[in-house]
């Protein structure tokens, strides 16, 4: 791990990285800093476009979020005769929600879905609200569904970006980080069923530690990968992306040797001005290339209001702030 510790008052410029990976013509991608959801690189990263499976990764997260594990859900004959990838469930029977999440996440169950969606949000309709709802909360500008399993819908879009965002937010979870990370998943139910996650890095294990593979006729290929690498970690999604394996972890394994984890800031007292000293409770710790860390300035927003006793401080890169947190005033 670097350190570099700077207050810089004039910015220096650093110069672009360009990546050359071996893309579909109309795809698109993003990666991004796990820890900061900063955009490494990306293609078309803000686009608006179908996202088919990976939408059940905001579907896992807000159903874990609005219901219990061990709740059991009646599977209603809308949710067993769903279109497309199926756990076979069969209208009548009871499954809790933990075995839903497992056959949602790795086996891509669309009926899973439907019957989640009908047990956290009352009905399908007031699940999808729960959704855009969390959506907006986060800030997800792109992202817009219309059902909980990625079926085409021409206004259920998203973007590399915000799909990633999705994912770095969901592995904050601990329960989602848990089922999206499984290899294999015996079920006590669906007479103790196994079933292996699709994902196929995930299989191989190999920095690879969790995701969400995706597929419909309109969105193509579909894939989100979580890698880590020693402390780094990053976030890889790709849209309408034939050959998204090999290209995952093309662009993972450029971050990983590009790029290092550099202390922008370490802990402890900084003194702002004559009067005023700010307190760094925790060091700042920031995924940097070479060109970046030579771009970097520390900048400190103090309120004209005396009576705050907080300030900003925000690491920015090229005038734009990649990282902020609150400071108190000493």
């Amino acid at each position: 791990m670097k350190s570099i510790v700077k207050l810089l008052f004039l910015l220096i410029c650093s110069s672009a990285v360009y990546l050359s990976v071996a893309k579909s013509a109309d795809a698109s991608y993003a990666v991004i800093d796990a820890e900061t959801g900063r955009l490494l690189s990306g293609s078309n990263a803000h686009a608006q476009m179908p996202i088919a499976s990976l939408t059940k990764m905001w579907t896992a997260l807000v159903a874990i979020e609005n219901s219990n594990l061990d709740d059991e859900v009646k599977i209603s004959r809308q949710a067993a005769l769903s279109e497309g990838s199926s756990i076979y469930l069969e209208p009548g029977e009871k499954i809790k929600v933990e075995t839903l999440l497992y056959g949602l996440m790795l086996r891509s169950g669309n009926d899973s879905a439907y019957a989640l969606a009908e047990h956290t949000g009352g009905s399908f309709e007031g699940f999808i609200d729960l959704m855009n709802e969390k959506a907006v909360l986060y800030g997800l500008k792109n992202t817009y569904f219309m059902n909980p399993s990625g079926l085409h819908h021409d206004l259920h879009l998203s973007s590399a970006y915000d799909t990633a965002m999705m994912l770095k937010i969901a592995l904050e979870n601990d329960s989602f980080r848990k089922i999206t990370s499984t290899v294999n998943y015996k079920s006590s139910e669906k007479n103790g069923v196994t079933w292996q996650n699709k994902h196929r890095l995930v299989q191989e294990q190999n920095g690879a530690v969790a995701g969400k593979t995706g597929f419909t006729k309109a969105a193509g290929r579909t894939l989100a990968t979580y890698f880590e690498r020693e402390d780094k970690k990053v976030i890889v999604v790709t849209l309408r992306e034939s050959n998204d394996w090999q290209v995952h972890k093309q662009l993972a394994n450029h971050v990983f040797s590009q790029y290092d984890i550099v202390t922008v800031a370490k802990k402890g007292v900084y003194k702002v001005t004559e009067d005023i000293s700010v307190s760094l409770n925790k060091p700042i710790e920031l995924l940097l290339n070479k060109q970046e860390e030579a771009g970097l300035r520390n900048v400190i927003h103090l309120s004209n209001n005396k009576e705050n006793k907080y300030g900003i401080w925000h690491v920015l890169l090229n005038n734009e702030s990649i990282y902020s947190t609150q400071v108190p005033l000493k």
